[in-house]
């Protein structure tokens, strides 16, 4: 491998830690503070690795070009197999996210309320919050289409299914730490590997979880969770209710690999290889996490633009945004891995405003009620590190603060353009 590549790699590897760290929740001036966890830490996680599943022993050598043990060569495809892969039995499991045809297809038939989850690492505590405290107002409505991207795919199906699984949602953003998401170290395919999240899932999506979901469905209920398909370079909404509508294990399992995969930030975390059939062939597609093409989904692009005529067939939109949208200052560092995770913090702000701005736009042509919720500037816990427990909790309470208030959500997007700055903590 020549020098060249080694520094591409290095740069790319760099560019993912600083994503990841950023979208767990961690901003630069934490990063001293988690560096110094992160040997603890891994300590910590291998302790429960082994006691939870023995890890094992490579046989061969490291060296430099080998293939990582236990990543086997690809089958390759090729783009027309793509066209037509399938999940075996499920042809109904998924659709591209960005085509009309199949996202109107998809929809639900009624007219209804539409529940938006962002992505936020961490920070989807505020979204669990938030809507545990609305079930307190007593002014949740049932939502005829929830979705779900990366850690927001962690909460829909809990959200989707209603209040009697607040508990859960609770649980899952107030109970757990970094050691319950990852390990430092990863095989091959990323720095980290998310044997620890994996395991977690599969604790919590079960098939009685997949049961209930399968019976809303039924009732004309939809609930989508996004990908990014690293091979065709295109989103995926699969439809989690359609899936547990076949039952049994490949349902329960298939729903276990799209969470994880929607929250898997590349390079950071591992990809998923999900199994397809096409022209004939078994085939494996990589999934990433789903914030890679948007941060959360609505509709496809095409049916946001102020240029289309399409109507979505929704009464309101409520977006719940698991990040601040103010722009605070800091003073930026003068190392990679700050300036990187600035500039990546920087980006992702503007990305989701001008998201939510679309939006907004589509649904006052559409005379839809608009209404959104977002992380307080004010708010401030300290976090040392990615996936911080009292971080988490102090941030759900927050949420469960604003759900459970008289008015949650604004009804237009807010003008950021000449409010004060606050300084960073």
């Amino acid at each position: 491998m020549n020098s060249d590549v080694k520094h591409r790699i290095r740069f790319a590897g760099t560019v993912a830690l600083a994503i990841f760290i950023l979208l767990a929740g961690v901003s630069a001036p934490r990063l001293a503070a988690a560096a110094s966890d992160h040997e603890a830490l891994s300590l910590s996680s291998q302790s429960k690795k082994k006691t939870a599943k023995k890890k094992a022993v490579p046989t061969k050598s490291a060296k430099e070009g080998a293939k990582p043990e236990g990543l086997p060569a690809r089958i390759p495809f090729t783009a027309a197999d793509q066209d037509v892969a399938a999940i075996p039995g499920m042809a109904d499991a998924r659709f591209w996210a960005d085509s009309e045809k199949d996202y109107l297809r998809a929809l639900p038939q009624a007219r209804g309320s539409w529940l938006i989850l962002s992505t936020g690492g961490s920070d989807g505590a505020f979204g669990a919050g938030l809507l545990n405290g609305w079930t307190k107002a007593g002014t949740r409505p049932e939502f005829t289409l929830v979705t779900g991207t990366s850690t927001g795919a962690l909460i829909a199906p809990f959200a989707f299914l209603g209040s009697k699984y607040d508990d859960a949602l609770r649980d899952a953003y107030t109970t757990i730490g970094a050691v319950d998401i990852f390990e430092v170290g990863g095989k091959g395919e990323s720095f980290l590997d998310t044997w620890p999240l994996r395991d977690l899932i599969t604790k919590r999506v079960t098939p009685d979880l997949l049961k209930a979901i399968a019976a809303e469905h039924a009732r004309g209920r939809r609930l989508f969770i996004t990908t990014t398909n690293l091979d065709a370079g295109r989103p995926v909404a699969w439809d989690i209710g359609a899936i547990a509508t076949h039952g049994g294990d490949k349902a329960v399992e298939l729903v276990r690999k799209v969470m994880i995969a929607s929250i898997s930030i590349p390079g950071a975390f591992p990809p998923t290889l999900i199994d397809v059939e096409a022209n004939g062939r078994k085939i494996q597609e990589m999934h990433v996490d789903g914030g890679l093409g948007a941060q959360f989904y609505v509709a496809p692009d095409s049916m946001l633009v102020s240029t289309s005529i399409a109507s979505l067939r929704a009464s309101d939109i409520y977006i719940v945004a698991n990040m601040k949208l103010d722009s605070d200052f800091e003073v930026t560092e003068r190392n990679t891995l700050s300036i990187l995770g600035r500039t990546v913090a920087t980006a992702i702000r503007i990305v989701i405003r001008n998201a939510i701005d679309r939006v907004y736009a589509t649904a006052k042509r559409n005379n839809i009620g608009f209404y959104l919720a977002f992380v307080d500037r004010d708010f401030s816990a300290p976090a040392r590190g990615p996936f911080d427990t009292e971080y988490m909790k102090a941030l759900y309470a927050a949420g469960f603060a604003k759900g459970s208030g008289p008015d949650p959500f604004l009804r237009e997007p807010p003008d950021f353009s000449d409010q004060p700055r606050n300084v960073a903590r």
